[in-house]
């Protein structure tokens, strides 16, 4: 059980700001392991951006709210995810080969394409979340949080299984979480699908469920083609992209069904 609270706490001390204690330690083989923990910490996330939804709504209005929740998440996370969605749009979007698309995501500038992904998927996150605040109840809005963060990681931890890493060289921050064993899988697995029976444990019905985890395996589905058309596989910027988009997804079929 300490080994397995060890690789939980080394995957919030490598994708989130959150304090882990020292004793933790860092291991780029343990940081492998930890992949099966992604949902999870997913959970964690959205646990506290919830929390942050449900106290602000008490004394601010409900939109100023949702902004808070979406900012806090973003520190938490140190956007981490956002960061990769900016890279991918514009590798993909000014790339035209494999090379050029690979060269413009190593690039720490934001170009347009990287700028407009921001905007737009922000945007909708922000009305998409406050749809659902108005449409159902805040404690509803509160668990499609936990359970978006949760299940988007389960759809980036997916394509870690069914593609190749593509990066060759050394500077990459996600070369040691390149590959996730089946075992591993199967965890991240079982903890995606408990974030869903939180989110059905908040009153969403069978219908509701099915629409978000639908348009979430949809936008999975695309966007795993997308990387295997244009770059044969997978970098971190890609996972990151693969969160973003997918939790996104999962509030629009969320509100698709209600």
């Amino acid at each position: 059980m300490l080994q397995e609270l060890r690789l939980f706490l080394t995957a919030i001390q490598f994708f989130t700001r959150l304090p882990v204690p020292a004793w933790v330690g860092h291991s780029a083989g343990r940081l492998n392991q930890a992949a099966r923990y992604f949902p999870l910490l997913g959970m964690v996330v959205g646990a506290l951006s919830a929390a942050v939804l449900w106290l602000c709504a008490q004394v601010l209005p409900l939109s100023l709210a949702v902004g808070v929740s979406m900012t806090a998440g973003t520190l938490i996370t140190g956007a981490f995810h956002e960061d990769g969605l900016s890279d991918f749009a514009d590798g993909l979007g000014g790339g035209f080969t494999r090379e050029k698309a690979l060269t413009i995501m190593k690039d720490s500038r934001v170009g347009a394409y990287g700028v407009i992904a921001l905007v737009v998927v922000l945007l909708l996150k922000f009305q998409a979340l406050l749809e659902l605040c108005r449409a159902h109840s805040l404690l509803f809005a509160a668990a499609a949080l936990i359970a978006a963060h949760g299940f988007s990681r389960l759809m980036a931890t997916s394509i870690m299984l069914t593609q190749r890493y593509i990066r060759d060289d050394d500077s990459s921050r996600a070369k040691p979480v390149a590959q996730i064993s089946h075992a591993s899988f199967a965890i991240a697995l079982l903890t995606g699908i408990a974030s869903i029976g939180l989110l059905y444990a908040a009153g969403a019905q069978a219908s509701n469920l099915f629409a978000a985890v639908t348009a979430a395996l949809l936008m999975r589905a695309y966007l795993a083609w997308r990387l295997q058309k244009r770059l044969g596989g997978y970098t971190g910027d890609c996972l990151g992209a693969v969160q973003q988009l997918t939790e996104l997804a999962f509030y629009l079929g969320l509100l698709a069904a209600i």
